[in-house]
Protein backbone atom coordinates (compact mmCIF):
# COMPACT_ATOMS: atom_id res chain seq x y z
CA UNK A 1 0.00 0.00 0.00
CA UNK A 2 1.46 3.22 -0.89
CA UNK A 3 1.53 6.11 1.95
CA UNK A 4 -1.64 8.52 2.17
CA UNK A 5 -0.15 12.31 2.00
CA UNK A 6 -1.48 13.87 4.77
CA UNK A 7 -2.34 17.83 3.59
CA UNK A 8 -4.93 20.84 4.60
CA UNK A 9 -4.92 21.89 1.31
CA UNK A 10 -8.31 22.13 -0.19
CA UNK A 11 -9.33 21.04 -3.87
CA UNK A 12 -11.81 23.06 -5.49
CA UNK A 13 -14.85 20.87 -6.20
CA UNK A 14 -16.76 22.12 -9.51
CA UNK A 15 -19.16 18.63 -10.07
CA UNK A 16 -18.78 14.45 -8.56
CA UNK A 17 -20.89 12.62 -10.44
CA UNK A 18 -21.47 9.03 -11.17
CA UNK A 19 -21.18 6.04 -11.94
CA UNK A 20 -21.42 6.93 -15.77
CA UNK A 21 -19.21 5.86 -18.48
CA UNK A 22 -16.25 8.39 -19.46
CA UNK A 23 -17.42 9.68 -23.03
CA UNK A 24 -13.73 10.51 -24.10
CA UNK A 25 -10.28 9.47 -25.34
CA UNK A 26 -8.47 6.39 -24.71
CA UNK A 27 -10.95 4.98 -21.53
CA UNK A 28 -13.82 6.10 -23.64
CA UNK A 29 -17.07 3.63 -22.95
CA UNK A 30 -15.18 2.39 -19.08
CA UNK A 31 -17.49 2.82 -16.14
CA UNK A 32 -16.21 5.65 -13.75
CA UNK A 33 -16.86 8.23 -11.38
CA UNK A 34 -16.42 11.68 -12.52
CA UNK A 35 -14.33 14.60 -10.32
CA UNK A 36 -15.08 17.79 -11.77
CA UNK A 37 -12.28 20.67 -10.13
CA UNK A 38 -13.09 24.18 -10.56
CA UNK A 39 -10.21 27.03 -11.94
CA UNK A 40 -8.59 26.34 -15.36
CA UNK A 41 -5.31 28.36 -16.86
CA UNK A 42 -7.11 28.45 -20.23
CA UNK A 43 -10.48 29.98 -22.25
CA UNK A 44 -10.87 28.00 -24.96
CA UNK A 45 -13.28 29.45 -27.59
CA UNK A 46 -15.22 25.83 -27.55
CA UNK A 47 -14.78 25.10 -24.03
CA UNK A 48 -17.64 22.97 -22.89
CA UNK A 49 -17.43 22.93 -19.20
CA UNK A 50 -17.46 26.81 -18.78
CA UNK A 51 -19.14 26.48 -15.79
CA UNK A 52 -15.85 25.07 -13.99
CA UNK A 53 -13.36 27.11 -15.81
CA UNK A 54 -14.71 30.81 -15.65
CA UNK A 55 -14.31 32.58 -12.07
CA UNK A 56 -17.58 34.03 -12.45
CA UNK A 57 -18.81 30.59 -11.90
CA UNK A 58 -16.31 30.18 -8.25
CA UNK A 59 -19.09 30.68 -5.94
CA UNK A 60 -20.26 27.25 -6.85
CA UNK A 61 -17.28 25.21 -6.60
CA UNK A 62 -16.85 23.93 -3.08
CA UNK A 63 -13.51 23.58 -1.31
CA UNK A 64 -13.61 19.74 -0.48
CA UNK A 65 -10.35 18.30 1.55
CA UNK A 66 -9.12 14.54 -0.27
CA UNK A 67 -10.83 12.73 2.50
CA UNK A 68 -14.31 14.20 1.86
CA UNK A 69 -13.87 13.89 -2.06
CA UNK A 70 -12.93 10.47 -1.97
CA UNK A 71 -16.25 9.80 1.15
CA UNK A 72 -18.35 10.98 -2.01
CA UNK A 73 -16.67 9.14 -4.38
CA UNK A 74 -17.33 5.74 -2.29
CA UNK A 75 -21.07 7.10 -1.67
CA UNK A 76 -21.53 7.13 -5.66
CA UNK A 77 -19.43 3.86 -6.28
CA UNK A 78 -21.46 1.80 -3.36
CA UNK A 79 -17.78 1.16 -1.74
CA UNK A 80 -16.99 -1.37 -5.00
CA UNK A 81 -13.53 0.60 -6.68
CA UNK A 82 -13.68 1.66 -10.31
CA UNK A 83 -12.05 4.26 -12.42
CA UNK A 84 -12.06 8.04 -10.78
CA UNK A 85 -11.59 10.04 -13.56
CA UNK A 86 -10.31 13.98 -12.60
CA UNK A 87 -11.63 16.63 -14.64
CA UNK A 88 -11.74 20.00 -14.85
CA UNK A 89 -11.31 22.96 -15.66
CA UNK A 90 -7.90 21.83 -15.29
CA UNK A 91 -7.41 19.66 -12.76
CA UNK A 92 -3.65 20.25 -13.00
CA UNK A 93 -3.98 23.23 -11.08
CA UNK A 94 -5.15 21.61 -7.86
CA UNK A 95 -3.38 19.72 -4.83
CA UNK A 96 -4.37 16.03 -5.81
CA UNK A 97 -2.07 13.87 -4.20
CA UNK A 98 -3.60 12.40 -0.94
CA UNK A 99 -6.89 12.11 -3.06
CA UNK A 100 -5.08 10.02 -5.43
CA UNK A 101 -3.14 7.75 -3.04
CA UNK A 102 -6.06 7.65 -0.65
CA UNK A 103 -8.27 6.02 -3.33
CA UNK A 104 -5.55 4.34 -4.91
CA UNK A 105 -5.03 2.17 -1.07
CA UNK A 106 -8.75 1.64 -1.48
CA UNK A 107 -8.26 -0.30 -4.93
CA UNK A 108 -9.20 2.97 -6.83
CA UNK A 109 -7.66 3.59 -10.23
CA UNK A 110 -7.12 7.26 -11.31
CA UNK A 111 -7.30 9.06 -14.76
CA UNK A 112 -7.01 12.68 -15.72
CA UNK A 113 -7.32 14.77 -18.76
CA UNK A 114 -5.47 17.82 -18.81
CA UNK A 115 -3.88 20.34 -21.73
CA UNK A 116 0.03 19.54 -20.96
CA UNK A 117 0.43 23.83 -19.71
CA UNK A 118 0.80 22.60 -15.77
CA UNK A 119 2.98 19.74 -14.95
CA UNK A 120 2.46 18.11 -11.02
CA UNK A 121 4.90 15.61 -9.15
CA UNK A 122 1.16 13.63 -8.43
CA UNK A 123 1.30 12.51 -12.28
CA UNK A 124 3.83 10.12 -11.41
CA UNK A 125 0.95 8.17 -9.20
CA UNK A 126 -1.58 8.52 -11.71
CA UNK A 127 -3.06 5.31 -13.54
CA UNK A 128 -4.01 6.76 -16.95
CA UNK A 129 -2.71 10.59 -17.99
CA UNK A 130 -4.62 11.76 -21.08
CA UNK A 131 -2.54 15.09 -22.65
CA UNK A 132 -5.20 17.22 -24.47
CA UNK A 133 -2.86 20.62 -26.23
CA UNK A 134 -5.06 22.66 -27.90
CA UNK A 135 -5.06 23.08 -31.60
CA UNK A 136 -5.68 26.69 -33.24
CA UNK A 137 -9.36 26.94 -33.52
CA UNK A 138 -9.12 26.96 -29.65
CA UNK A 139 -6.95 30.62 -29.62
CA UNK A 140 -4.75 29.18 -27.01
CA UNK A 141 -0.76 29.07 -27.62
CA UNK A 142 1.14 26.08 -27.22
CA UNK A 143 3.87 25.84 -24.81
CA UNK A 144 6.26 22.37 -26.00
CA UNK A 145 8.19 23.17 -22.64
CA UNK A 146 5.39 22.81 -20.36
CA UNK A 147 4.55 20.03 -22.48
CA UNK A 148 7.74 17.58 -22.10
CA UNK A 149 7.52 18.52 -18.24
CA UNK A 150 4.00 17.16 -18.48
CA UNK A 151 5.54 14.19 -20.19
CA UNK A 152 8.42 14.07 -17.94
CA UNK A 153 6.70 14.05 -14.82
CA UNK A 154 4.23 10.97 -15.73
CA UNK A 155 5.24 7.67 -13.95
CA UNK A 156 6.91 4.50 -14.92
CA UNK A 157 3.35 2.49 -14.77
CA UNK A 158 1.53 5.66 -15.63
CA UNK A 159 -0.61 4.89 -19.23
CA UNK A 160 0.09 8.04 -21.69
CA UNK A 161 -2.13 8.94 -24.09
CA UNK A 162 -2.93 11.85 -26.36
CA UNK A 163 -6.19 13.44 -26.70
CA UNK A 164 -6.46 16.00 -29.99
CA UNK A 165 -9.64 18.15 -30.68
CA UNK A 166 -10.56 18.91 -34.36
CA UNK A 167 -12.42 21.73 -35.54
CA UNK A 168 -11.24 22.30 -38.89
CA UNK A 169 -8.79 21.39 -41.50
CA UNK A 170 -6.47 24.12 -39.93
CA UNK A 171 -6.70 22.00 -36.46
CA UNK A 172 -6.14 18.58 -38.61
CA UNK A 173 -3.30 19.66 -40.26
CA UNK A 174 -1.71 20.98 -37.21
CA UNK A 175 -2.89 17.62 -35.38
CA UNK A 176 -0.97 15.61 -37.86
CA UNK A 177 2.43 17.86 -37.20
CA UNK A 178 2.12 17.59 -33.74
CA UNK A 179 1.51 13.80 -33.40
CA UNK A 180 4.41 12.88 -35.49
CA UNK A 181 6.30 14.46 -32.82
CA UNK A 182 5.38 11.66 -30.36
CA UNK A 183 5.42 8.78 -32.40
CA UNK A 184 4.76 6.53 -29.20
CA UNK A 185 2.13 7.72 -27.65
CA UNK A 186 -1.91 6.53 -28.33
CA UNK A 187 -3.53 9.05 -30.17
CA UNK A 188 -7.25 9.63 -29.98
CA UNK A 189 -8.84 12.03 -32.44
CA UNK A 190 -12.27 13.89 -31.67
CA UNK A 191 -14.67 16.23 -33.44
CA UNK A 192 -15.47 19.45 -31.76
CA UNK A 193 -18.68 19.99 -29.60
CA UNK A 194 -19.19 23.80 -30.86
CA UNK A 195 -22.38 24.91 -27.69
CA UNK A 196 -20.85 25.35 -24.64
CA UNK A 197 -22.57 23.97 -21.34
CA UNK A 198 -23.35 26.74 -19.68
CA UNK A 199 -25.80 27.06 -16.34
CA UNK A 200 -27.72 30.21 -17.48
CA UNK A 201 -28.37 28.32 -20.99
CA UNK A 202 -29.38 25.26 -19.78
CA UNK A 203 -31.35 24.33 -22.64
CA UNK A 204 -28.51 25.05 -25.55
CA UNK A 205 -28.12 21.80 -27.15
CA UNK A 206 -25.47 19.89 -29.65
CA UNK A 207 -26.18 19.94 -33.08
CA UNK A 208 -26.20 16.23 -33.09
CA UNK A 209 -26.62 16.04 -36.93
CA UNK A 210 -23.92 18.92 -37.49
CA UNK A 211 -21.75 17.00 -34.88
CA UNK A 212 -22.11 13.67 -36.58
CA UNK A 213 -21.09 15.41 -39.86
CA UNK A 214 -18.16 16.43 -38.05
CA UNK A 215 -17.57 13.35 -37.18
CA UNK A 216 -17.88 11.69 -40.53
CA UNK A 217 -15.61 14.09 -42.24
CA UNK A 218 -12.63 13.88 -39.37
CA UNK A 219 -13.27 9.78 -40.62
CA UNK A 220 -12.75 10.29 -44.28
CA UNK A 221 -9.79 12.77 -43.35
CA UNK A 222 -7.73 9.81 -41.38
CA UNK A 223 -8.59 7.03 -44.02
CA UNK A 224 -7.99 9.07 -46.60
CA UNK A 225 -4.30 9.59 -45.46
CA UNK A 226 -4.09 6.62 -44.18
CA UNK A 227 -3.58 7.94 -41.04
CA UNK A 228 -3.91 4.66 -39.31
CA UNK A 229 -2.61 4.78 -36.01
CA UNK A 230 -4.71 7.71 -34.99
CA UNK A 231 -8.39 6.17 -33.51
CA UNK A 232 -10.87 8.37 -33.95
CA UNK A 233 -13.80 9.02 -31.64
CA UNK A 234 -16.98 10.79 -30.99
CA UNK A 235 -17.61 12.16 -27.27
CA UNK A 236 -19.64 9.71 -26.34
CA UNK A 237 -21.23 10.86 -23.73
CA UNK A 238 -22.25 13.49 -26.11
CA UNK A 239 -24.48 11.19 -28.21
CA UNK A 240 -26.03 9.69 -25.47
CA UNK A 241 -27.28 12.30 -22.93
CA UNK A 242 -26.47 15.85 -25.46
CA UNK A 243 -25.18 18.24 -23.01
CA UNK A 244 -27.07 17.57 -20.06
CA UNK A 245 -24.64 17.45 -16.70
CA UNK A 246 -24.03 14.84 -14.22
CA UNK A 247 -24.00 11.88 -16.71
Amino acid sequence: MSQIIISDQSIAISEIFGPTIQGEGALVGVPTVFVRTGGCDFRCSWCDTLYAVEPRFKADWAPMSAAAVMAEVQRLSGGQPLLVTLSGGNPALQPLSELITRGQDQGYTFAIETQGSKAQPWFALLDHLTLSPKPPSAKMSFNAARFADCLEAAGPHTQVSLKLVIADEADYQWAREFAADYPGLPLTLQPCNPAPAMPEQPELETDLADLNARLRWLVDKVTADRWFNARVLPQLHVLIWNNERGV
